[in-house]
């Protein structure tokens, strides 16, 4: 993904919960279930926790959220978020 998309995404967390969302979305379509698609956040979630800092106070609030939390917690997270763009 190019920088100039990435930024877009994430640049509003309204953008990023509909990145999100059909990205659940195309993986629902495909056959993956709550748990796969919750596994697949997870690693998202890993990588932007790492590597991307937050652009506003929503971003900030999951990272931060993510940091303090074990393996366990994380993965309850990611099923969390995943619920919520699937609304």
């Amino acid at each position: 993904m190019g920088q100039d998309k990435k930024e877009d995404i994430l640049a509003s967390f309204d953008t990023f919960k509909n990145y999100l969302g059909e990205k659940v979305e195309k993986g629902e379509k495909l056959g993956m279930n709550e748990e796969q698609l919750a596994k697949t956040a997870q690693k998202v979630a890993d990588y932007l926790a790492a590597h991307e800092e937050p652009r506003n106070r929503e971003e900030k609030l999951l990272q931060e959220l993510w940091k303090v939390g074990d393996k366990d917690q994380q993965h309850q997270l990611a099923h969390l978020l995943v619920r919520l763009v699937q609304q």
